[in-house]
């Protein structure tokens, strides 16, 4: 109750600063172009899902790399041999297509061969300043003579990750040449990309844009034979056949006359002659020199521009271009001509990049979501102000300023960070606000059980602050565990949800105790009461003194056999799972013309695709729709193009796409093991925290009812059929935290106890600390209620799944915690301390403070 004025200074600073950062967020761009300069000025970032954009994880196609090598290889072994040492050889590829094997005409060269071949070895690492590398061939010989060169797999995986690098670096050009704003690039494991362009819901251009290769090359054409002679005849030494952009084919040279890589401009024009959109391009000086070159010698002959590995042109030569420049003509339109001048001047993909993972929004439905995410905590921060107010009067009154502070410090710290704010992060804010005030009720209760055994008021505050800071601290942490397990192993808008709940949870720690003390001090040294009325409203009266091991047995019969049936429907209906765990497609649809959304004809029009199993329902109002395609056969790329053909489908019809999301199987497998490692960690984690902080049996108790209410709400998903995402992970990570957060109440209250009553049998010892915490545990439910009901009905259909499941959750923590937690500590062995001395010789009291 004494505050020094440096605690009271930190306060206020602490205050200042959280509002000062907080304030950008909440200001449109000509404001926070007016905020003094001196301040701060960045704002937290709106996730996708709140402002719109696409989301693309994309993946480096290993066995692209591969063959690309391959090809490499074997010229480089025609060129070592046959060129540079005359000695005559057959290369083919070796069955599994990673390397060559080589048969010498003459087997007496083979010493000399081998000692070719080895000067072809290098080195590959993923980092300029890494040093040394791995060797990236291993030479051999088969059972027949055949001399090999095959590819290792370290330097395949040391060659993939630095094509990511370099990847990275082209996708950021592509990107910046769009003019967006703010986009997000990085680096995902060894192998992956993931990019997000807020504003750009455009994702098919953007797909187009990022994915193409753009290896641009120039080749001779191959003289007097057509490719389907050469099929016919057998292709000629160094040669090879591509498609052509008129759907016929050509047959050219494998060496690249020239590559992309020495032009340094392209520029979308108009060929006035012909009337149609060309691409321009200039070569730099080593460029024009040597296309220069190439033009004068082959006057006459045919030379093939190629896109990758796709003939655009091939014109004959009329005339030496000394000028280092050319143009590119093919079907363009204006549109794809402007998006190939960018794709050349930003340059080539090092690599191909498949598309393993899309979510695109709409800006329409972004800002249904902030609206969606704003009525919902408006609505949830009034009902629980309002019912702090009325619980707890004046007190309540001091909770609720430590509670609006609280929401400063959490926006103040996601601009600081420059943290995403995600639709399902506005609901771990408005979780929050349930959760914050827990910290004051405990603090609250126990002043009114401390004034209550005798106390003076002065005594009662510090006494009832001090009791119950550990109490809060062990709560809080199994809540922050919880958390951390779900930013790590999350990912996307799940991961926005984690960082809002553990930063609502750490600054609570602050709001609800030092700031709510320092009100409450200022407060006691004003008016200096005689008497303390904390409490106006409860919902368990005074004198309550339930028996609850007396129900036990009756408890525990019927949370085995809903348990069995958790689980009995899980095998035997099992989930609706959504397109995270079982890859596939997601679109969402809003009928535009007046009248509801058609689900039959969306249904008729998706069946003709023939798609595949496509699932066609209702989603949130009558004109949104939600249209499932299951994943198809042909892997990532053949779920882009189910994709496509329904976006083209649809855009003939009165519906705009308001959101996509496309996972893919590799994608969906890794995102299913995730969420079950997250899960698994999480309770060993908080397993380890109980059992250091409390005896093993309060930890195995807890985990057991924990594990109960896991089982319960999984149940849930599978009765009624709710989609079950990566979300529900998120859901039953954070009922983790919340169900050990009234089991590890309650047991502090039985550990308190035993110190006590060392007298007491233990079933009675265990009523007594129920009973003396149920006012507690009643009213933190109550106020989470409050704040989850909101979300339920006003956050939205995309998060509607989650928060149903947390509001269920939540009951059903409740329940375990009060009924099914106490009697499982006798099963498990708890002992009376009869060997400790008691610390207290006053009788115990129930909740109203009277003797038992």
């Amino acid at each position: 109750m004494q505050f020094s004025p440096i605690r009271t200074a930190i306060i206020a600073i602490v205050a200042i600063v959280g509002l000062l950062l907080a304030i950008p967020t909440f200001l449109s761009k000509d404001q926070l172009a007016a905020w003094p300069g001196f301040l701060p000025h960045q704002a937290a970032v709106l996730g996708l899902d709140l402002q719109g954009g696409s989301h693309l994880l994309l993946q480096v196609n290993r066995q692209g790399i591969v063959t690309e090598r391959v090809g490499e290889l074997r010229r480089d072994v025609r060129t070592v041999l046959a060129n540079d040492n005359g000695i005559g050889n057959l290369i083919t590829l070796d069955a599994a297509g990673n390397g060559i094997e080589v048969e010498l005409t003459d087997p007496t060269q083979k010493d000399a061969a081998v000692a070719a071949l080895a000067t072809l070895q290098n080195t590959v690492s993923n980092s300029m300043f890494a040093v040394g590398g791995v060797n990236e061939l291993e030479f051999g010989e088969t059972p027949d003579g055949k001399l090999t060169a095959n590819l290792t797999d370290q330097g395949v995986a040391e060659r993939m990750s630095s094509l990511v690098a370099q990847s990275m670096e082209v996708i950021r050009k592509r990107v910046d040449e769009l003019g967006t704003t703010e986009p997000s690039i990085q680096r995902q494991g060894t192998d992956r990309v993931l990019v997000q362009v807020p504003g750009f819901a455009d994702s098919t251009r953007l797909k187009d844009i990022i994915s193409r290769t753009a290896r641009l090359t120039f080749h001779m054409v191959y003289p007097g034979l057509t490719a389907d002679q050469a099929d016919a005849q057998g292709l000629p030494a160094g040669t090879f056949i591509l498609p052509s952009n008129d759907g016929g084919r050509e047959l050219l040279y494998e060496d690249v006359a020239i590559g992309g890589e020495s032009l340094v401009d392209s520029q979308p024009s108009y060929d006035s002659q012909r009337g149609i959109p060309v691409v321009s391009f200039r070569f730099d000086t080593r460029g024009a020199v040597t296309f220069g070159q190439i033009t004068s010698a082959n006057i006459g002959k045919r030379f093939a521009i190629v896109l990758d590995n796709q003939v655009i042109t091939a014109p004959v030569i009329q005339s030496a271009i000394t000028q280092g420049t050319g143009q590119i003509s093919g079907s363009f339109t204006t549109q794809s001509a402007n998006d190939l001048a960018v794709l050349l001047r930003a340059g080539a993909l090092p690599a191909s990049l498949d598309i393993v993972e899309e979510r695109s929004v709409g800006p329409s439905l972004g800002a249904d979501s902030i609206r969606s995410g704003l009525t919902a905590g408006v609505v949830a921060a009034v009902a629980v102000v309002t019912f702090m107010v009325v619980a707890y009067g004046l007190f309540g009154l001091f909770a609720n300023v430590s509670l609006v502070l609280n929401i400063v410090l959490i926006f103040g710290a996601l601009s600081a960070l420059g943290a995403t704010l995600t639709l399902p992060g506005i609901a771990g804010i408005v979780l929050t606000i349930g959760m914050a005030v827990d910290a004051n009720v405990l603090i609250y209760e126990r002043i009114r059980e401390e004034q209550k055994a005798g106390r003076t008021p002065l005594q009662a505050i510090n006494a009832g602050f001090a009791r119950a800071w550990g109490t809060i601290i062990d709560s809080h942490l199994t809540q922050l565990i919880a958390a951390i397990v779900l930013y790590f192993l999350g990912s996307g808008p799940v991961q926005g949800f984690a960082v809002t709940l553990g930063l609502g949870i750490l600054t609570s720690l602050f709001t609800a105790y030092t700031v709510t003390l320092f009100m409450v001090g200022i407060w006691f040294r004003a008016r200096r009461p005689k008497t303390l009325r904390i409490q106006h409203f409860r919902f368990i009266p005074d004198g309550t003194n339930i028996n609850f091991m007396k129900i036990s047995h009756y408890v525990i019969i019927f949370s085995i056999v809903m348990s069995v049936l958790s689980v009995g429907s899980a095998v035997v209906k099992g989930f609706n799972f959504g397109i995270d765990f079982k890859g596939g497609s997601a679109i969402e649809v809003q009928h535009t013309a007046d009248g509801p959304a058609d689900p039959a004809r969306l249904r008729e029009i998706m069946d003709s695709l023939q798609l595949g199993d496509v699932q066609v329902q209702g989603f949130g109002t009558p004109e949104d729709a939600l249209i499932r395609i299951e994943a198809q056969p042909g892997g990532d790329m053949a779920q882009q193009e189910a994709v496509n053909k329904a976006r083209d489908a649809l855009s003939t019809e009165n519906y705009e796409i308001r959101r996509t999301e496309i996972v893919g199987p590799s994608v969906s497998g890794e995102l299913a093991f995730a969420g079950i490692v997250a899960l698994l960690i999480s309770l060993s984690a908080i397993l380890i925290y109980v059992w250091f902080r409390f005896e093993w049996q309060f930890a195995l108790a807890a985990i057991t009812t924990t594990t109960h209410d896991i089982i319960m709400t999984i149940g849930l998903y599978s009765i009624t059929g709710l989609e079950f995402n990566l979300t529900s992970i998120a859901a039953v990570l954070t009922l983790v935290g919340l169900s050990l957060n009234e089991t590890v109440v309650i047991s502090d209250r039985i550990r308190e106890n035993l110190r006590k009553y060392k007298k007491m049998p233990l079933p009675e010892l265990i009523n007594l600390s129920i009973n003396q915490t149920i006012v507690r545990t009643s009213l933190t439910a109550f106020t989470i209620f409050l704040a989850l009901i909101p979300l339920v009905l006003f956050g939205g259909e995309v998060i509607r799944g989650f928060t149903i499941a947390m509001t269920f959750g939540v009951f059903v923590g409740t329940y375990s915690s009060i009924i099914v937690g106490g009697p499982i500590l006798i099963f498990f062995g708890l002992k009376a301390r009869a060997d400790q001395p008691a610390d207290d010789k006053s009788k115990p009291r129930t909740n109203d403070g009277a003797a038992v």
